[in-house]
C-alpha cells in the first residue's frame, strides 16, 4: 500500500469532517482496522501497510493455541500469514489445523494465504547463498519468505570457501541478481570473498555452525563484521528473516 501524501491526508480528513466524524472518532476507526486484540496478543494486522514486510509470527515461547489463534486472525484479516521458527511437531498441528497452509520444515516457516500484491516486473532478483548445507536453515528461512513475497529468487548453495572453485562455477550467475544474501557459519569468510566479487548489496548471515570456537555463531558474527570487503550488511545469528526483510527494504523501500 502507498502512503497518502499531506494533500491527500488533508482532502481525506475534511471528507471525515464533514460526514460528521470526530478526528477521535477516525483514530478509533483506523485503530481498530489496524490491530487486533486477542486478549493475550495485540496482532499488528497494518503492518504491510507501513512496511515492507506483514507480521510475522515468532511461534518460539507460544503454545500451540497461541499460535494458532494469531495466525487465523492474520489471515482472515490479511490474506497472509506467516509463522516463523516452528518446529516440527507445532508444524504438523499447524498444517491439520490449517489444510491449505505450507509447513516448510528447513525453514521452520509455516505460511497460509499469499501476498495480495502483484509480481513487480523489473525489480530485480536476490541470490540466496548457503556456504554449506549446513547452513541451509538460515538461506532457506531467507527463501522462503522472499518467494511468498514475489521475489524472484535464485539459490546457490554449498559452495563455501573450502572449495571455491564451486564459486567459481556459479558467479556469472550471481552477478546478474541484484542483491546477495550470503548465510555462513564457522570462519565465515564467504561473504567477503563475495563482497570483493559482486557490486550490489551484500547481506550477510552468520549461521550457528561450527566447532568448538565457532561459540554458536560469534565467531561468524565477529568476522562478518570485520570484513575487509566495505559495506556488507551484517544480521543476527541464524536471521535469515532479517535478511529477507532487509533485501525487501532495498527493493521496495521507496515504493
Amino acid at each position: 500500500m502507498v502512503g497518502l501524501n499531506n494533500q491527500e491526508m488533508h482532502e481525506l480528513l475534511e471528507l471525515l469532517k464533514k460526514a460528521g466524524v470526530s478526528p477521535e472518532e477516525a483514530l478509533d476507526m483506523l485503530n481498530s482496522q489496524l490491530t487486533s486484540q486477542l486478549g493475550f496478543a495485540r496482532v499488528d494486522t497494518g503492518r504491510g501497510a507501513r512496511a515492507v514486510l506483514p507480521e510475522i509470527v515468532l511461534a518460539s515461547g507460544k503454545n500451540f493455541e497461541e499460535v494458532r489463534t494469531v495466525t487465523d486472525n492474520l489471515f482472515s484479516r490479511i490474506g497472509l500469514a506467516i509463522v516463523s521458527r516452528v518446529e516440527a511437531e507445532l508444524g504438523e498441528y499447524l498444517r491439520k489445523a490449517f489444510p491449505d497452509g505450507s509447513y516448510h520444515e528447513r525453514a521452520r516457516i509455516f505460511t497460509l494465504g499469499s501476498d495480495e500484491a502483484e509480481h513487480r516486473e523489473n525489480e530485480g532478483s536476490v541470490a540466496v547463498i548457503s556456504a554449506g548445507t549446513s547452513d541451509l536453515h538460515a538461506a532457506e528461512e531467507s527463501a522462503v519468505i522472499l518467494e511468498i513475497m514475489n521475489v524472484d529468487i535464485n539459490r546457490f548453495y554449498d559452495i563455501g570457501v573450502a572449495g571455491i572453485h564451486r564459486l567459481g562455477h556459479i558467479l556469472p550467475q550471481l552477478k546478474r541478481s541484484s542483491i546477495c544474501i550470503v548465510c555462513a557459519g564457522m570462519d565465515a569468510a564467504l561473504p567477503t570473498v563475495i563482497g570483493g566479487l559482486f557490486r550490489g548489496p551484500v547481506v550477510a548471515v552468520p549461521t550457528s555452525t561450527g566447532y568448538g570456537t565457532a561459540f554458536k555463531g560469534v565467531t561468524a558474527l565477529l568476522s562478518m563484521l570485520n570484513s575487509c570487503s566495505p559495506g556488507i550488511c551484517v544480521m543476527n545469528i541464524d536471521n535469515g528473516l532479517g535478511a529477507a526483510a532487509a533485501a525487501l527494504r532495498i527493493l521496495r523501500g521507496n515504493c
